[in-house]
């Protein structure tokens, strides 16, 4: 088959049965995959019956874990990436799919109106933001889980895929390191069913931190510089103000000032070793 459908489901029954038949409508002979990961409503049950190939966790690993799962399983060469909740509509898969043929990754970007509450959408709005700074273009939507991928291009990037909710950060961030052309297809996002399984300020927090890591990951400097740049204005300013008050340099001065440099040389030799780890994505 040319196409498969991954759908992650974590008790999902409500959703994930109208999912499929909604896919069926406009792609009869897709491939769809429903990897549970782990549930206790019923979610695998209701996927066989509405025509899907299941694959099942024995517990809950997480909803990277399952993507990965998905992926390696998967006998498409276009890959789609979507949630079982309900939330994205099947009927804009064939425009993902067309923009697909001209880039390596299409991704659904969610219009305001389609995120859970204002607060989510602010804080989504940030990650955008600080995504832009590290990889200088313009992110529209870091946390879009509805995506195409070509199956040959991703699979050398699963190994860096965390088991967690930020696998499209990862993806993301991954892709525009490497090179890759990614494009960002307005969507309406539809509200979904059933409860969310992310907690606002415990994984807003946590995704925060992890957002961090994983710029520090792909472009260190990113990090490092401004950092290091703080400590050296600092030490600059320190050291103007004691020389013309008290007519000296002092030990702050210079602990501020080697700081700096020992900062900024980490961000060199992270910068090194991040070259090194793409250099085996592209040998893949």
């Amino acid at each position: 088959m040319e196409i498969s459908v991954v759908i992650p489901v974590y008790n999902e029954a409500q959703a994930i049965g109208g999912t499929i038949r909604s896919i069926r409508e406009y792609l009869p002979d897709a491939e769809i995959l429903v990897v549970d990961d782990g549930s206790t409503d019923g979610s695998e049950r209701v996927a066989r019956e509405a025509g899907a190939y299941v694959w099942s966790h024995p517990y809950n690993i997480g909803n990277g874990a399952a993507i990965k799962t998905g992926i390696r399983l998967a006998s498409g060469n276009k890959i789609v990436l979507m949630d079982g909740d309900g939330q994205h509509d099947p009927a804009e898969i064939p425009r993902l799919l067309e923009v697909s043929e001209k880039y390596d990754m299409a991704v659904g970007a969610r219009d305001p109106g389609g995120h859970a509450n204002r607060f989510r959408f602010t804080a989504n709005q940030v990650y955008n933001l600080i995504a832009r700074y590290a990889t200088q273009f313009p992110v529209k939507d870091l946390t879009s889980g509805f995506r195409v991928v070509n199956r040959e291009t991703v699979i050398p990037y699963l190994y860096l895929l965390p088991n967690s909710f930020s696998y499209p950060t990862t993806l993301t961030l991954a892709y525009l390191r490497s090179g890759r052309t990614v494009y960002y297809a307005p969507i309406q996002a539809r509200k979904r069913e059933g409860k969310s399984k992310i907690k606002l300020f415990r994984d807003g927090t946590r995704f925060l931190l992890i957002l961090i890591k994983i710029i520090t990951l792909y472009s260190p400097l990113r990090i490092f510089f401004p950092v290091s740049f703080a400590f050296f204005a600092l030490g600059l300013v320190n050291y103007a103000f004691t020389f013309f008050a008290y007519g000296r340099f002092t030990n702050m001065s210079a602990l501020l000032l080697i700081t700096s440099v020992i900062v900024f040389m980490i961000g060199l030799v992270s910068e090194q070793i991040t070259q090194l780890r793409y250099d085996r994505v592209e040998k893949q």
